[in-house]
């Protein structure tokens, strides 16, 4: 099963409130977008979600 890594906030194109999300599963690092949608992040979100991938690679 998939160890929750975290999240980051997010928005879709039409400005609602979504999410991604990393989880690690054995030797794999998952990511998991909004459902049949597109990310928008600022840069901030942006810089989340690289520091979120960097310790989800860190742990393999």
């Amino acid at each position: 099963m998939a160890e929750p890594q975290g999240w980051v906030d997010c928005h879709d194109p039409f400005g609602r409130d979504r999410s991604m999300t990393v989880l690690v599963e054995d030797d794999r690092v998952l990511l998991v977008a909004p459902p049949g949608e597109s990310a928008v992040m600022s840069v901030t979100q942006t810089r989340r979600l690289h520091r979120l991938l960097d310790q989800a690679a860190d742990r393999m």
